[in-house]
């Protein structure tokens, strides 16, 4: 009989599960490594919790550990319609910041699909995007040279996600770049629904001489589990309204340039 068999570490593994699922319910993540330490067992046996887990609807099996499936994003075309004036103005003001022959990174996402619009009579513009409906609007755009970043292509979100996307990231020299996000938090935190979609928004920052969140008012206060890695390096945040007075003192304290549609 092997170790992981014995009535000891049977009896031992429900209550791994249960420091687990307590775990992911506070941070919204966890890792293989930290498990092993925290429980002094080998990786393997935290790979077959995170499994068993997994398999039971509990959980789900991300690189590198396991995330919480308690909060998830509604799909891109029930987002379509929500806001959509505000989405518009975010757009436009984005837009703005954009010039002939710019290379330019945009995220996936029902703001970003705006901007997208916005940008079709930019000219010489090289546009990076997972984003399926992006890559196929502006493929038309004068002079415009579209690069699909790689990797798994996300139903929901109708864009390629994961480690392969992450890596095209860091390949391209990006002079802006526009990123969306879950919520908003009122401790002006900007924050997203999987640890996936987070360090991937983290990479876009990472790779852009200047990079801005859209952030719609749906968005503030909304509380989403995992926070952005260095959310606070990007350049700011353009909204299509004044957030609450806390927020806004929230952002200027971490630096991050908050931006109203429509105001000069």
């Amino acid at each position: 009989m092997t170790a992981a068999a014995t009535p000891q570490a049977r009896s031992l593994a429900p209550r791994r599960h249960a420091e687990i699922l307590r775990r992911i319910a506070a941070d919204g993540s966890v890792g293989v490594s930290e498990l092993a330490d925290f429980f002094d067992v080998s990786r393997e046996t935290i790979r077959r919790d995170l499994k068993l887990l997994a398999d039971r609807g509990r959980v789900d099996i991300v690189h590198g550990g396991a995330e919480g499936r308690q909060a998830s994003e509604p799909a891109l075309d029930r987002r379509a319609s929500e806001n959509a004036e505000g989405k518009s103005a975010i757009a436009h003001t984005a837009a703005g910041l954009v010039e002939d022959g710019m290379v330019v990174l945009l995220d996936s996402g029902t703001t970003t699909l705006a901007l997208a619009h916005a940008l079709v009579d930019k000219r010489g513009l090289t546009i990076c995007t997972g984003s399926l409906a992006i890559a196929l609007l502006l493929c038309r755009a004068p002079e415009a040279r579209i690069h699909m970043l790689g990797g798994e292509i996300d139903p929901r979100e109708e864009a390629t996600t994961g480690i392969d996307a992450i890596e095209a990231i860091s390949r391209f020299r990006v002079d802006v770049a526009f990123i969306g996000g879950g919520g908003l938090s009122p401790d002006g935190e900007i924050t997203d629904y999987s640890r996936a979609g987070a360090e991937q928004r983290a990479h876009m920052i990472a790779a852009a001489s200047r990079a801005f969140f859209l952030v719609d008012q749906t968005k503030f206060g909304r509380l989403t589990p995992i926070r952005i890695p260095h959310f606070q390096t990007a350049s700011g945040v353009i909204v299509d309204a004044p957030p609450p007075l806390s927020i806004i003192e929230h952002l200027a304290r971490k630096g991050l340039r908050l931006i109203v549609a429509g105001e000069t």
